[in-house]
């Protein structure tokens, strides 16, 4: 009587464990709790701020194509490479080629002004950052991008001229070309133009023809965008909603980023699982031995971010000259 009892006891014994077990393992490799890494703090105001500082003094359209294809980063290589390869081509035809490739509108739009796109392409960390912020906070950055202006205002450096207007509707400050055909993309140094000096993003070297060492602002030679006026993705087609949450416009609707390189982090569960991670090359234009991070997904902010307050100034750093940049004719 004892015996059997000991045995069935036994037998329940061992079969709790084999439950306990099975259990276990289930939980060990359950798809959802593997496949959900921990998600990457927001930037503060004041990372924003610099993140933006290189493209905030732009007319308010280019600043639009910007951020629409800072998501997009691979592409901007790829629009750079191609760039590089179509030298001979111009105008008309040049824009026929553009409309040909398979690039998002606003990387396609980017090739009217080949120098955003090539500073852009050299600095991918920043350009991806860029993306990712304005995926994830988009609000903020406009709101960043608004501080940057005023500061700008105040220390005198951003006024109407020949080349751009400047005007303010309540307390936003809009920036428009001064003509409708030609657009020009200011000279300037980001981190000395808005009064006090800031940080200099890390790894960020600055391009010839959209630099200009010291605290001013500088007009290099117009962008002719009338080539690619006939196409969905030309100057025209873009604008920024500064009063509606801040939103780039496209073709009169806000533009939706479809990029499977920057996650959606307010849509987390429905965009990881399609996530390709994107891992910046080296630029032809970084100098020997600084390589360029990737700074979207869950890697964001990486350690040039964690780098990027240590108190690192522009001055006597390194500058790029005050070339004159031109756009295709």
């Amino acid at each position: 009587m004892n015996a059997t009892k000991n045995s069935g006891w036994a037998i329940f014994l061992s079969l709790c464990l084999v439950f306990a077990g099975t259990t276990k393992g289930f939980a060990q490799t359950d798809p959802l709790i593997s496949q959900q890494p921990p998600q990457a703090a927001q930037q503060s105001a004041e990372q924003l701020q610099q993140l933006v500082a290189p493209i905030a003094l732009y007319p308010d359209s280019l600043v639009a194509q910007v951020l629409a294809a800072a998501t997009y980063p691979q592409e901007v290589v790829e629009a750079e490479k191609f760039i590089q390869q179509q030298k001979s081509l111009t105008g008309d035809s040049f824009a026929r080629e553009v409309d040909d490739q398979s690039w998002d509108p606003s990387v396609k739009a980017l090739t009217q002004f080949p120098a955003v796109l090539a500073n852009m392409n050299q600095n991918l960390a920043w350009t991806s950052e860029l993306g990712d912020a304005y995926v994830n906070q988009q609000q903020d950055v406009s709101a960043a991008i608004q501080v940057m202006r005023q500061r700008a205002k105040q220390a005198g450096n951003l006024n109407t001229n020949a080349q751009q207007k400047v005007t303010t509707q309540g307390q936003t400050i809009v920036i428009e070309p001064a003509t409708s055909e030609v657009v020009y993309v200011p000279q300037y140094d980001p981190w000395v133009v808005y009064g006090a000096p800031m940080a200099v993003f890390p790894g960020w070297y600055p391009y010839p023809g959209l630099f200009l060492p010291g605290p001013g602002i500088r007009f290099g030679l117009g962008f002719a965008v009338a080539p690619f006026g006939g196409f969905g993705w030309g100057w025209h087609h873009w604008g920024y909603d500064w009063h509606h949450e801040g939103r780039v416009v496209h073709n009169h609707n806000t533009y939706i980023s479809h990029s499977t390189t920057i996650i959606n982090r307010n849509n987390f569960h429905g965009h990881f699982n399609g996530h390709s991670a994107f891992h910046a090359p080296r630029s032809g234009h970084t100098p020997g031995g600084m390589h360029s991070g990737a700074f979207s997904g869950f890697a964001h902010g990486g350690v040039a971010r964690a780098n990027s307050f240590r108190g690192q100034r522009s001055f006597g750093g390194f500058h790029g000259g005050g070339f004159h940049g031109g756009g295709r004719r």
